[in-house]
């Protein structure tokens, strides 16, 4: 079984001796190195960090903690909201944390203002924190926020927003996403591809537009107005009833979330309409309630966990002086075929004469 192998089961196995060993140094320099004390080579430090990654090393909280009088804390800024996606992410974050002896101070903001970010990220830093976690999952108007330059950042999402250089950046390949729907619709003939777009201000709402532009440009297939809901099935109800008014009508929808489709597939019924028989539908995320609707929805995945628990560890190793390989991370998503699209409806009838 080779080394690699075994860390990955129990990192935590991994002692300072066999980090020691692997680098050709004493353990007295992996303290230091761990510790980050001064009067440690530059050659030697990088070899030692090296070694850290290859075995997957993690320091035991508690005797650093006495050595180094660390708090161990780490500061999140969330949005304050019951959606699906900033949840899940949150659950991640503190699954990673306390696995790694780290606890979390959680500062909810109710709006995404610039001001009342700072004044949280300021608050965190007031406790104390070794490291910063920014799930906000919008654009902030105006400079970036201001951070200490000895704490680590990660900012879950597509852009960055402090004026940190290091800053971590994670997040889902959404742009993806859009792109994978659409062509989907595309493929199955249908002659371009309605939007039912999430708030303006996310970045996800962007990024997933992006990517159905994308999609229909490179397909020269014509690009109509998007109509905008704000993530909930409600909002999807309206938008896709305001589409219903256009001429022609639309055949084939993709929507920025699923609760946005499934508000959608609901409209249509009203309107004596199926799905997908007389309007092919995509939303995005894979909620746990789109398999299981009556027709069940076809939708792209992204793992909001995983992109949450690849740069919490990320954070971590920084936090630790490790500075990690890849500052910004694309998680990729997956497209999950099911039952609510379908060739359209003159095609099918083309091809039963």
């Amino acid at each position: 079984m080779t080394v690699e192998s075994t860390t990955r089961r129990d990192r935590h196995a991994v002692s300072m001796a066999d980090v020691a060993a692997h680098a050709h140094v004493s353990q007295k320099t992996v303290s230091r190195v761990v510790n980050g004390e001064p009067h440690v080579r530059e050659e030697v430090r990088l070899r030692v960090h090296a070694a850290i990654r290859d075995l997957d090393y993690r320091p035991n909280a508690a005797a650093r903690s006495l050595v180094t009088r660390r708090t161990r804390r780490i500061g999140v800024v969330a949005l304050g909201t019951s959606l699906y996606g900033p949840l899940s992410a949150l659950t991640a974050l503190e699954s990673v944390a306390r696995a790694d002896g780290y606890s979390l101070s959680i500062h909810r903001t109710d709006a995404t203002g610039r001001e009342e970010t700072q004044a949280a990220v300021d608050s965190l830093f007031a406790e104390g924190v070794e490291g910063l976690v920014l799930s906000e999952p919008m654009q902030l108007q105006g400079p970036p926020l201001r951070v200490r330059s000895d704490v680590a950042v990660l900012t879950l999402g597509g852009v960055g927003l402090t004026d940190q250089k290091d800053e971590i950046l994670v997040g889902a390949d959404e742009h993806s996403g859009g792109r994978l729907a659409t062509e989907h619709l595309l493929g199955l003939g249908h002659r371009t591809v309605h939007h039912l777009a999430g708030p303006a201000a996310w970045v996800s709402s962007r990024l997933r537009r992006e990517g159905w532009e994308t999609a229909l440009n490179a397909h020269g297939a014509p690009i109509p107005p998007t109509e905008t809901g704000d993530w909930s099935p409600r909002s999807g109800y309206a938008a896709m009833t305001r589409l219903l008014e256009q001429i022609p009508a639309p055949t084939a929808v993709f929507a920025a979330n699923d609760q946005m489709a499934i508000g959608a597939i609901s409209a249509l019924a009203t309107h004596g309409l199926n799905t997908p028989g007389h309007v092919s539908i995509v939303g995005f995320d894979d909620i746990d309630v789109s398999e299981f609707q009556p027709t069940p929805l076809t939708t792209v995945r992204q793992e909001f966990g995983r992109s949450a628990l690849q740069g919490m560890n990320q954070l971590i190793q920084a936090i630790d002086g490790i500075t990690p390989e890849e500052l910004h991370h694309r998680v990729p998503v997956s497209f999950v075929p099911r039952a609510t699209t379908a060739p359209p409806l003159d095609t099918r009838a083309a091809a039963t004469r």
